[in-house]
């Protein structure tokens, strides 16, 4: 499966979130702006700071139509502890063995070792309007997908 770009649709999927339930991606897309970011690890510094940082604007992504669901993957246990443990609101989803990871097409950073942290901002017809990729900087992330959704 080649990666999405700007323009793609994204790929149907459904994963379990951080409550156990199945949750199917087609239940928002095309009526909804989606915020979907993958992120290596629960609870290590850099993805705990974005976690919060979408966290800490809940309202503002609320205000642009957008949902904000974050995906990596640990499993619902561990993203249920990091949820109660930071107060997160939003959908975290659980993706054992990267399946809609690789669907993304996520890269891999430092020699493969760690999964990439990349936040797809999608349109209400499901197409990627924007993409960012850094591993570093954690809370970019949340200050670039607003930028672009109060864009759009």
């Amino acid at each position: 499966m080649e990666k999405l770009k700007i323009g793609s649709s994204i790929p149907s999927f459904s994963l379990k979130d951080q409550d156990g339930k199945i949750f199917d991606i087609d239940s928002v897309r095309g009526k909804k702006n989606l915020v979907i970011y993958f992120y290596p690890k629960d609870d290590s510094p850099g993805c705990t700071k974005e976690a919060c940082s979408f966290r800490d604007q809940f309202d503002v992504f609320n205000e642009a139509d957008a949902m904000i669901i974050g995906i990596s993957s640990q499993s619902v246990e561990s993203h249920k502890a990091f949820a109660e443990k930071h107060r997160l609101n939003y959908t975290l989803l659980s993706d054992p063995g990267n399946k809609v990871r690789k669907m993304f097409g996520v890269p891999t950073n430092l020699f493969g070792l760690i999964p990439g942290r990349v936040t797809y901002v999608v349109d209400k017809e499901a197409k990627v309007v924007f993409m960012f990729n850094s591993q570093i900087d954690a809370e970019k992330h949340v200050d670039e997908a607003l930028r672009i959704l109060k864009g759009m």
